[in-house]
């Protein structure tokens, strides 16, 4: 092996594939404690939200156990193990249930309704998202085949932000805004289907054995119904990062029309306000 393959030889450094799997399938369950820390987890990203405090929802992110799941399913697909990921999506069910009405109540209850800027970033998802969640998978999959495992796993959890799309679909549907709830809830869909398949990627490759033998049309069949989900997933996607694209050139129009027009000859503007949604499309 030359010391190129070496520099990119993920097999070094492997922790042992049965231990990984026992980690892997007692982190999937919530009950008693566990519930208990998504609780926690989903009030704390929502009092974060309602103040705009970006260390406050990073905080919560750290201490959110929504990771297990979804990385459950992910292994249960690379090796197979369809009771596994039949139990990693219910407990996800589970979790996911448990933070909607967790943060619909405090948003509920809440005096302060305004959405804040943080909240806001959370209701339109795109492709960058995809990238996002996708990368930050992979990153974290690795970090939990090691044999030290070091901080990745901490920044994978803020990277991929599982807690405040939830805690924002918790604000839509605490106000009626479900315009909101519809924006949060796909980004958080989008940050479970691609840390998923990104760990589907890694078990493949590190050559996880599979539990039961499969015949060789099933697991085409699992390939077409994964490659069928990211399509579905990725078509809004890439419409929604066309139109932020279109609503950052309307905005710098805006300002290039505004520097010629008034500030280079010695004007000054105030103020100004501009809507995309409202303008004329092209």
């Amino acid at each position: 092996m030359n010391s190129f393959t070496k520099l990119f030889n993920l097999n070094s450094g492997e922790e042992d594939k049965l231990k990984v799997l026992k980690n892997v399938r007692s982190n999937i369950y919530f009950r008693g404690a566990t519930v208990w820390i998504l609780a926690c987890a989903i009030f704390v990203a929502s009092v974060g939200l309602n103040v705009n405090s970006t260390a406050v929802i990073i905080g919560a992110m750290l201490i959110s156990p929504l990771m297990g799941p979804i990385i459950g399913a992910g292994f249960g697909l690379g090796i197979f193990d369809f009771v596994l990921f039949k139990r990693s999506l219910r407990n996800l069910g589970i979790a996911t249930v448990v933070s909607l009405i967790v943060s619909t109540l405090y948003f509920y209850l809440s005096p302060f309704k305004e959405a804040q800027s943080e909240l806001l970033a959370r209701t339109s998802p795109n492709i960058f998202d995809v990238m996002i969640a996708f990368f930050g998978g992979l990153a974290g999959v690795i970090a939990m085949t090691r044999v030290e495992k070091g901080l990745p796993l901490a920044g994978v959890a803020i990277a991929t932000a599982l807690m405040p799309p939830l805690c924002t679909a918790g604000y839509g549907l605490a106000t009626g805004n479900y315009a909101y709830f519809a924006g949060a809830f796909f980004l958080y869909t989008i940050n479970c289907v691609f840390i998923c398949i990104a760990t589907y990627i890694i078990v493949k490759y590190l050559k996880y054995p599979a539990t039961r033998q499969i015949d060789k049309k099933h697991e085409v069949r699992v390939k077409y119904v994964i490659t069928g989900i990211i399509i579905l997933v990725m078509i809004p996607s890439a419409y929604f990062a066309y139109d932020l694209y279109k609503e950052q050139r309307f905005s710098h129009n805006v300002r290039q029309f505004l520097r010629s027009e008034f500030e280079t000859k010695g004007d000054i503007v105030v103020y100004n306000r501009n809507n995309y949604y409202s303008s004329p499309k092209e």
